[in-house]
């Protein structure tokens, strides 16, 4: 079971390494461009890689001058 988890955990970080810029960009246009239906489990995903850029930014601009 722990093994499991390790493989799942390692996927999502994989998964929202590339996709997270996608969700970020793409989702917005679907939402109010292509008039796409509000679902609340793609809302949760887009504020997940908010906060992962927002977290990859930190890290590599304001901690990185310090």
């Amino acid at each position: 079971m722990k093994h499991f988890f390790k493989e799942l955990y390692g996927a999502g970080i994989i998964f929202f390494y590339y996709v997270k810029w996608v969700i970020f960009i793409g989702l917005p246009i679907l939402y109010y461009g292509l008039d796409y239906k509000q679902n609340i489990i793609m809302d949760v995903l887009w504020v997940y890689c908010f906060a992962l850029i927002t977290k990859d930014f930190i890290v590599r601009v304001v901690l990185k001058k310090k």
